[in-house]
């Protein structure tokens, strides 16, 4: 198991838990703590295994932590897109297999897990996969990759939406408790998958706009926090930048407002 983050690290204990003999390795090796097996180095984890697992954080991660490895074959879980899993399986045997779900359902064996894969690698492999949650053969190589993207381009504008409702019921006095009371609670995607989304679809208006507000919560420094935390940066944050421009508005003297409206007209 190459990666330990919040997911991969959960990934690995599902492993060992379901009876695997694991070898781990993490770029930052306190992460490694308390796992029986820790590899110094991605190329002494393969070397050791039948398959090796990546759960990275993204296309330039994957790439660098498996530029010197030669495993058998390589099931790669981390969302990167199609693009970058085909580039991979330039170089050995590959199998894409991301994953839907997040901490707890990675803890609990939940995870749906979509698999590109030819028929004899998916039969070879699904059962150590189910360890993890349900398996889905969607494809060849890449489809795996590739049906992450559609499930996730439904979520990226999940975000947007939630929050804008909650900012439209601050403003027409509903309390919070009853504007949740109203909507169901909606799963939120990370700003890499919005930009993946993007990349691979940029006429999708929605999950662009959708888009913006993950980007400036992660520009912002909160990308690392949980998914949910966007909702209160839309809500509170941007709603504190407002009133900050309004407060300057205020203070802007009249003659530097209209100086500035009629340099509008003149672009206009």
């Amino acid at each position: 198991m190459l990666g330990l983050g919040a997911m991969g690290s959960r990934i690995a204990r599902r492993l060992l838990d379901a009876g695997h003999d694991v070898v781990v390795w993490n770029r930052t090796r306190e992460k490694a703590e308390g796992f029986p097996r820790v590899a110094a180095t991605p190329a002494e984890a393969a070397a050791e295994t039948d398959v090796t697992i990546t759960m990275l954080t993204n296309a330039d991660a994957l790439r660098a932590v498996t530029q010197d490895i030669s495993p058998p074959t390589l099931i790669e879980m981390s969302t990167v897109g199609p693009d970058a899993v085909r580039e991979l399986a330039g170089r050995m045997t590959v199998i894409d297999a991301p994953v839907l779900g997040s901490r707890s359902e990675a803890e609990t064996g939940t995870l749906h897990v979509f698999v590109g894969a030819t028929a004899e690698q998916y039969a070879a492999w699904s059962p150590l996969l189910s360890a993890l949650g349900t398996t889905h053969h969607v494809g060849p190589l890449g489809a795996g990759a590739s049906a992450k993207l559609v499930a996730n381009s439904t979520l990226v504008g999940s975000i947007g939406i939630l929050g804008e409702a909650l900012r439209l019921a601050d403003r027409l006095g509903l309390s919070r408790a009853a504007a949740f009371g109203v909507l169901d609670a909606t799963p939120i995607s990370a700003r890499k998958d919005a930009d993946l989304v993007g990349a691979a679809a940029p006429d999708l208006r929605i999950a662009q706009a959708a888009r913006s507000w993950l980007a400036e919560a992660d520009d912002a420094g909160w990308g690392d926090r949980d998914y949910s935390a966007v909702v209160a940066w839309l809500l509170d944050v941007a709603d504190e930048q407002q009133d900050q421009r309004d407060d300057q508005n205020d203070e802007e003297p009249v003659a530097d407002r209209q100086s500035a409206d009629e340099r509008e007209d003149d672009q206009q």
